[in-house]
């Protein structure tokens, strides 16, 4: 990956996201957790979801070596830990950030992210194709404010490019 790149896209998720001290965020497919800690600053909490536990453990290890208490990162499948924080613990997001494999947003995640209407949610995705579907599926209580495209691999013949889509 490229980090100078990478840095230039979370500072346009973080922008695009118009974070308040009052905004609970919700990052889904969280990885190592860099958005979030990126986000932490800005908000009251951050929610980070991530399937791969050794992941999780990164995420927890930097957000303490950052010294950010605000955080709370979760080890699961988005579609079942997001359900459950929204459904059984009653938490609402006002952000989302979104940034799911290729194959992209699972069914449920898609109906939460609808049921739930977060003030804003953008999207980061590696694969045009499964990013088109999933606005598709949210447009309607949505709306699509602006698309970017980042190069993440500059300067190779590989597809690179990642969109981050905000909604409001």
């Amino acid at each position: 990956m490229n980090p100078v790149q990478t840095e230039k896209l979370y500072k346009l998720a973080i922008e695009g996201a118009n974070l308040g001290k009052e905004d609970v965020v919700f990052d889904l497919y969280c990885g190592i957790g860099t958005i979030g800690i990126f986000a932490s600053k800005y908000v009251k909490k951050v929610y980070g979801i991530e399937i791969v536990k050794e992941a999780i453990e990164n995420a927890k290890e930097n957000s303490k070596l950052n010294d950010i208490n605000n955080i709370e990162f979760i080890v699961g499948d988005v579609e079942g830990a997001f359900d459950g924080l929204i459904n059984k613990e009653k938490i609402k997001p006002s952000v989302v950030f979104v940034d799911p494999p290729r194959k992209g947003l699972d069914r449920t995640t898609v109906d939460n992210l609808l049921k739930i209407k977060a003030k804003k949610i953008v999207y980061i995705s590696c694969n045009p194709a499964s990013l088109v579907r999933d606005l598709s599926y949210l447009e309607d209580e949505y709306k699509i404010n602006k698309i970017t495209p980042v190069d993440l691999f500059p300067w190779t013949r590989t597809c690179g490019v990642c969109d981050s889509a905000k909604f409001e």
